[in-house]
């Protein structure tokens, strides 16, 4: 069985599938910097680092984008 790298991006779909978020409230939490920011893959693509989410997914009430750099020290 093989498992998923952490380090593979999600897309919108698996996004809101995994946290149980609407797309708006998605972007509100963004906009806010209590969710993860999402990467530009292409011109017309975005997604989402597995790692980033887990780490949201964690501590979903007092995440702020300042624990992505915490956990990366």
């Amino acid at each position: 069985m093989a498992f998923p790298s952490p380090n593979r991006f999600m897309r919108l779909k698996e996004v809101l599938d995994i946290t149980g978020l609407s797309r708006a409230t998605l972007y509100r939490k963004i906009q806010a910097g209590t969710f993860p920011h999402q990467h530009k893959l292409a011109e017309r693509c975005c997604g989402w680092k597995a790692h980033e989410v887990d780490i949201w997914l964690n501590n979903p009430v007092t995440f702020t984008v300042a624990d992505l750099d915490r956990q990366a020290a």
